[in-house]
This record gives structure tokens, sequence and C-alpha cells, in this order.
């Protein structure tokens, strides 16, 4: 998978407590859609790219899709533009980069292989909803 990230210039221009109270709406979202094991990582300390991270399963594909739109509303909502989305609901795997938070949306035998949490286990845990 390729990914490009925006450049600072090209992100929303909003302060730090307004994209971290985005990337916490996010995870409400998430939760009110019945996403599982929901993880908010804080990771400006180790990345310069992003500075949340949020990763979450959805059961079916169908739960993927309702989970992308929804995400996709409450960033606008909350000031975030999404810049590209990567992936389908039937890959396992579907990506929303709103450049200042990256939302990754996984089945459970993608998450399980690709381990992001392992990946990323050097930034700080904000949320973690089972």
């Amino acid at each position: 998978m390729t990914t490009t990230f925006p450049p600072r210039a090209k992100r929303a221009l909003l302060e730090p407590e307004q994209i971290a109270a985005a990337a916490r709406r996010a995870v409400d979202v998430a939760s009110d859609k019945q996403a599982s094991d929901i993880l908010l990582l804080d990771v400006r300390e180790v990345a310069s790219f992003t500075d949340y991270m949020i990763i979450m399963s959805a059961v079916t594909p169908r739960q993927t899709n309702a989970l992308a739109g929804d995400l996709t509303v409450a960033g606008k909502a909350s000031g975030l533009l999404l810049h590209h989305r990567e992936g389908t609901a039937n890959s396992g795997w579907m990506l929303l980069d709103f450049g200042d938070v990256i939302v990754h949306i996984f089945d459970e035998e993608q998450r399980a292989y690709y381990q992001l949490e392992q990946l990323w286990k050097a930034a700080k845990t904000v949320v973690r909803m089972q």
C-alpha cells in the first residue's frame, strides 16, 4: 500500500486541542457504530506525518462502509479535511487520512496480520475501548 502524506500547509488549520477533540469525537462515533477494540494513539512523539492514529475493527464489510461514512462526516464537522481514502470494505482494511488524524478500519483477520498496535507501540495510548 503506497501512502502519500499531505504537507502540513494542506491540512486543516486546527489548534492541537481541536485536533485532539476531533480524534476523540471519531472514537465516540466508532463506538456508537459498534466498532470493536478501538484504539486512539497519540503519535506526535514518534511520527512526523500525523498527530493521532485510530485503529478499530469491524465485523462485516457493510459495517466498515458505515463506519467510514460516519467518520468522514464527523471529521468534516470537527474541521478535519479528508485528504484521501484507501482500501475497500471487502479488502479488510480501509484507511481514512485526515492529515492530523489517520483512521484504520480493519476486519479481524487483517488487523491480526498487520499488527499496527505493535508497529506503533512507542506511541501514547489515549483511549482503548474493547
